[in-house]
């Protein structure tokens, strides 16, 4: 049996083992999706660059881009179907975030609260744009996760950067294709909708190369420690199958 039978063994065993850091992982992709949504989302910062001057961004792209990150380091170690299970807690979490956003702002506040307009304009998210955010979050993970596994086979484990930044090339532009035409088709004119969602996929993706050492270590670590080094060369790559 050849090195790459035997990790595809390995990871075929993986549901067999123990695994001590994926649940932290997990926690990590999820813990990071909402604070990016919620501390992010609503806030558009600025930066002075040279020659050019004022440039204004949204405050989220410093950090949703880690959650694809996150879940390269994740189907890259565990293989695709841990990282489904991932992506789905992260499609509920956002979901569950949404709702209950929804429920707190529109309770009645105390008389004595002054705080309403504050809360509705942080939390009070317009619903075409919770909208969007969420199904483009779903598609672009999968997405990401679907070719970080085929090209994982397809390079037979080496040169893990090719594919971190090839996945999320993909992802990030399935993701920005799919949330700015349906966030803000029809309020901004053509051309600048086509602007922000080339300016927002090129730093999402620049984040990823900036990053690419920091993957490499995350992902030395937990194979090391875990023991595992899944190849997908098996795999049912529906999103909707539940089994591991």
């Amino acid at each position: 049996m050849d090195g790459g039978e035997a990790k595809a063994v390995e990871g075929a065993a993986l549901g067999e083992r123990r695994l001590r850091y994926f649940d932290f992982v997990m926690a990590a992709f999820v813990t990071i999706l909402l604070l990016s949504n919620v501390l992010g989302a609503g806030k558009v910062a600025v930066v002075a660059l040279p020659l050019i001057g004022d440039w204004p961004f949204g405050a989220g792209i410093l950090f949703f881009p880690i959650s694809y990150v996150i879940g390269d380091v994740l189907t890259e170690v565990y293989g695709y179907a841990r990282a489904r299970r991932c992506i789905w807690a992260g499609f509920c979490a956002l979901l569950f975030m949404a709702f209950m956003a929804m429920v707190v702002v529109a309770l009645p506040p105390s008389p004595d609260w002054q705080g309403q307009a504050a809360y509705e304009q942080v939390f009070g998210q317009v619903p075409r744009i919770v909208l969007a955010s969420i199904v483009a979050f779903w598609a672009g993970e999968f997405a990401n996760s679907y070719v970080l596994a085929r090209m994982k086979v397809w390079t037979q484990g080496r040169h893990l950067w090719t594919r971190t930044i090839g996945s999320t090339l993909v992802g990030q532009g399935i993701d920005s294709l799919i949330f700015y035409p349906l966030a803000f088709y029809g309020v901004w004119d053509n051309s600048t909708l086509l602007v922000v969602l080339l300016t927002q996929w090129a730093l999402k993706v620049g984040w990823e190369v900036l990053l690419t050492p920091v993957t490499y270590l995350a992902v030395g670590f937990l194979k090391r420690r875990e023991g595992v080094d899944v190849y997908d060369t098996n795999t049912d790559f529906t999103p909707f199958k539940a089994q591991v």
